[in-house]
């Protein structure tokens, strides 16, 4: 199998499968803390009634965190299943069925949050994506995002059987049966240079280990250079 071809299969799986836990998504959350603050700092970052795109959005879990602070939201995601779900909360100006690879906006907003999603995107689409972020976000703006990391043990075990199998894999990234279809995980100082490839400034960062110290999410607060 060519590797377009497999991480065209993984794709369809992971949507796939957020379609299918959607509706019980929000009772299976992992345990983070730091989420919801940078997301209000983002939106505090944005003029006074401005307009936050949260991408993907899933079932909307912040938007009220960025409702609360007077900013409204626009949200997109790949799985219509996590979208019904979202418009469920009656919060967000607008919802679309988008993926971050195909995002087209121009500067149409003045800041924009991406959260548990850069870990279901492969090495060949981070430049494309962070891309679409910069290009959506007025100058000046914010651009937030989580990075999933885990253990190099992990990395290295899944990379090893997926040689084996003859899967067209490359280090970094993982599929397991209770992960949504596929996780990639680039470490802290790849994702450094792409954003700095991408042209965003990076704020700050935080670290935050998950519950049994194999994971964890790194925190990213960039900005689009400008104004």
């Amino acid at each position: 199998m060519d590797r377009a071809t497999w991480l065209a299969e993984r794709r369809a799986a992971t949507i796939a499968e957020y379609d299918a836990e959607a509706a019980e998504y929000e009772a299976h959350l992992y345990p983070v803390t730091l989420q919801a603050g940078f997301v209000e700092r983002v939106a505090l970052l944005c003029p006074p009634g401005g307009t936050v795109l949260d991408a993907p959005c899933g079932t909307g879990r912040y938007f009220a965190v960025l409702a609360s602070t007077g900013r409204r939201v626009v949200g997109i995601d790949q799985s219509a299943g996590m979208l019904a779900e979202a418009a469920r909360k009656g919060i967000a100006a607008s919802l679309a069925v988008v993926g971050l690879q195909e995002m087209a906006f121009a500067a149409d907003f003045d800041g924009s949050v991406t959260i548990d999603a850069m870990e279901n995107v492969p090495p060949e689409d981070w430049p494309t994506v962070l891309a679409n972020l910069r290009r959506a976000v007025r100058p000046g703006g914010p651009v937030y995002l989580t990075v999933e990391e885990v253990v190099d043990a992990i990395v290295e075990r899944a990379f090893a059987e997926l040689s084996a199998a003859g899967l067209p894999a490359v280090r970094g990234e993982v599929i397991e049966g209770d992960v949504a279809g596929y996780h990639f995980y680039p470490g802290r100082e790849r994702v450094l240079g792409w954003l700095a490839a991408a042209g965003l400034d990076v704020l700050d960062e935080a670290y935050e280990a998950g519950p049994n110290g194999e994971w964890g999410y790194r925190h990213f607060l960039t900005r689009v250079p400008g104004a």
